[in-house]
């Protein structure tokens, strides 16, 4: 009924706290439970939002923003804004078109997307659906290494960039609705990317989620850094490291030949309190300076959010749940009102700050409360 009235009448969210209130009236308590939660307590998962909060804006005034400019570069290649889409499982889950309607409007908006490796739409499917080429594949390393080569060799056939390999899940984070819910995908759907493979599919558990026996079953706990040198070897395209909120972390990341990294906590799903992203940042970038293209997601809601991480001294920010929220309100559509509102958001706080272009936007503009 919510998506016939959005659809039918052009009732629109105004904001993304108001898409998730629609999005949590039309998801099954499963998916809901899925998409929203995160690990035990949910500490980190509050905090990433509540640190935004830690900065006030400092605005400069009688600066000419007649002209805002929210182009920037990652990995050399040009976004028309520094706002991109994280890699999340089971879009189709919240609309039927899923990750080809996501990927579609990335690639009207220009924008970076990145494909998780547990879609429910192929990599080559989702490869199909976009004009230019900003996608990059988030690649979870497998015991089998012969899968996980297939896997990048897939992606690099298909035209994807860079090659994103979640860091921070060796084991999946205790995320208790889960559990309540014994989560698992519902028919039809399945892992796209591994459909040839039935034993890889996400299998029903009677006391934890499906997704956690997943893990148990078939990721590889013991990668290190030297499994970076064995992934380099099998493929040409770039490395990007995503779970990064360490600095030392991030010299070692540049000393292995990584050329971008993703400040992440996973949204809170992993390690329950761990630091937030944007307090982790600041000593990211004091580390590594210049000598790696930094991301940073986790907890956006608000262009100012985004204003402030750039501020910071992230290139580019990811956003990940809001996108779930726009599907599932009115799927292609929903997707593209939810990165306008944060565009014109970030191009509002820009013109309202003195900050005519992304790249001239700096610390300066921060106070820490």
């Amino acid at each position: 009924m919510i998506d016939f009235l959005v659809s039918v009448f052009m009732i629109k969210p105004i904001n993304l706290f108001e898409c998730e209130s629609l999005a949590k009236q039309q998801l099954s308590s499963m998916t809901w439970g899925y998409y929203s939660s995160g690990a035990l307590d949910e500490i980190t998962l509050k905090n990433n939002r509540k640190s935004f909060n830690n900065y006030q804006l400092y605005p400069k005034v009688l600066v000419d923003v007649s002209q805002i400019n929210l182009s920037t570069k990652l990995l050399g290649q040009t976004l028309s804004m520094p706002i991109g889409v994280a890699p999340m499982a089971f879009q189709c889950l919240a609309h039927p078109h899923g990750e080809k309607a996501t990927a579609k409007v990335l690639s009207d908006l220009k924008s970076l997307l990145i494909l998780s490796t547990l879609s429910t739409t192929s990599l080559e499917e989702v490869a199909a659906c976009q004009e230019n080429n900003l996608r990059w594949f988030q690649l979870y390393i497998h015991k089998d290494k012969g899968l996980t080569k297939a896997l990048v060799e897939r992606a690099e056939k298909a035209g994807y960039t860079a090659i994103c390999v979640t860091v921070d899940a060796p084991m999946l984070g205790k995320r208790e609705i889960d559990i309540k819910n014994q989560f698992t995908l519902p028919e039809p759907l399945k892992l796209a990317n591994l459909v040839t493979l039935k034993d890889l599919d996400i299998p029903n558990s009677s006391n934890q989620s499906g997704l956690f026996a997943y893990f148990q079953q078939q990721i590889d706990p013991s990668l290190t850094w030297k499994d970076l040198e064995w992934l380099q070897s099998i493929t040409k395209l770039p490395i990007v490291l995503k779970g990064i909120l360490r600095a030392d972390d991030a010299r070692l990341a540049v000393e292995n030949g990584v050329k971008s990294i993703i400040v992440s906590n996973h949204g809170g799903r992993q390690l329950d309190g761990a630091i937030t992203t944007l307090e982790a940042l600041p000593k990211i970038v004091e580390a590594v300076g210049n000598d790696i293209d930094i991301i940073m997601d986790g907890g956006i809601r608000r262009g100012t959010d985004v204003f402030k991480a750039l501020a910071l001294g992230a290139k580019a920010v990811l956003i990940g749940r809001p996108i779930l929220w726009g599907l599932t309100v009115n799927g292609e559509a929903g997707v593209n009102h939810v990165l306008e509102l944060l565009k014109d958001e970030l191009l509002l706080a820009m013109a309202l700050s003195g900050c005519p272009s992304v790249t001239e936007i700096n610390d300066s503009f921060l106070i820490k409360s």
